[in-house]
C-alpha cells in the first residue's frame, strides 16, 4: 500500500494520462470507424475499395509497428506533433477498423427491405443510412463497439515507449527508486481494472436501454 500513498501524484499523472489517450483515441475511432463503415457499404465503388484498404491494411498491421510508423513517419513529411497527439492517431486510426466492422455487421442485420423503403420514398444513400438503417444498426453492436474500446484503453499501454505518459509507464521511474516491482504492478493493474469497468458499465447502460431484446 505504502507505494501508491508515497507515489499517488505520480499514479494519478498516468492514471489521468491514460484516460486522456482512451477518450480521444476513441472519439477519433468511433468518427473514422462510421466514415469507413458507410464506404464500406457505399453504392460507390471507389469508396467500398478505400473503404476494403482501411480495414484490411489497420487489421493486420501491428500496432506497434503502426506507432513507430506515425511516431517516425509523419514528421519525415513535416507534420510534427506532440507525442500524445501521434499516440491518439496511431491507437484511433488502428481501433477505428474495428469499429468499422462491427458497424458494418450491424448495417447487415437491417433487413434490406428497409433500405428499399426509404429509396422509394425519395431519400438518398446518405439519408437512408443516417435516418434509417444505422439507428436500428446501433442497437446490435452496442456490445462489441464496448469490447473494442476496451481492448482500446489496455493498447494504450504501447504508448508509454514512446514518451508518452500514461499509467503503465509509472512502473520505469519506480522501479528505479526500488520499489517492490509485484506491488508497483499490481497498483497499475488496478488503474486499468478501474478504466476498463468504468467503460464496461457505460455500455452496459446503453445496451440495457437500447440494445436489441435477447
Amino acid at each position: 500500500m505504502y507505494v501508491l500513498i508515497e507515489n499517488f501524484s505520480l499514479y494519478a499523472e498516468g492514471f489521468f494520462g491514460t484516460v486522456q489517450l482512451t477518450i480521444y483515441a476513441s472519439l477519433l475511432a468511433l468518427v473514422l470507424g462510421f466514415i469507413m463503415a458507410s464506404f464500406r457499404v457505399a453504392p460507390v465503388r471507389s469508396l467500398r475499395v478505400l473503404g476494403t484498404v482501411w480495414v484490411t491494411v489497420l487489421r493486420n498491421t501491428p500496432l506497434t509497428l503502426l506507432f513507430f510508423a506515425v511516431l517516425l513517419g509523419l514528421p519525415r513529411f513535416g507534420l510534427v506533433l506532440p507525442f500524445q497527439l501521434f499516440a491518439v492517431i496511431a491507437l484511433g486510426c488502428y481501433t477505428s477498423a474495428f469499429i468499422c466492422e462491427a458497424l458494418r455487421a450491424g448495417i447487415n442485420t437491417v433487413h434490406k427491405g428497409q433500405g428499399e423503403a426509404a429509396r422509394s420514398l425519395g431519400m438518398n444513400f446518405g439519408q437512408t443510412l443516417n435516418n434509417v438503417v444505422l439507428p436500428q444498426a446501433f442497437r446490435s453492436v452496442i456490445p462489441p463497439i464496448g469490447s473494442t474500446l476496451i481492448a482500446l484503453a489496455k493498447n494504450s499501454a504501447i504508448a508509454g515507449a514512446f514518451s508518452v505518459t500514461e499509467l503503465l509507464g509509472t512502473y520505469k521511474p519506480l522501479s528505479e527508486l526500488g520499489y517492490n516491482i509485484i506491488w508497483t504492478f499490481v497498483w497499475i493493474a488496478v488503474g486499468y481494472l478501474i478504466i476498463t469497468l468504468t467503460i464496461s458499465a457505460l455500455f452496459h447502460v446503453l445496451e440495457k436501454r437500447y440494445g436489441v431484446a435477447r
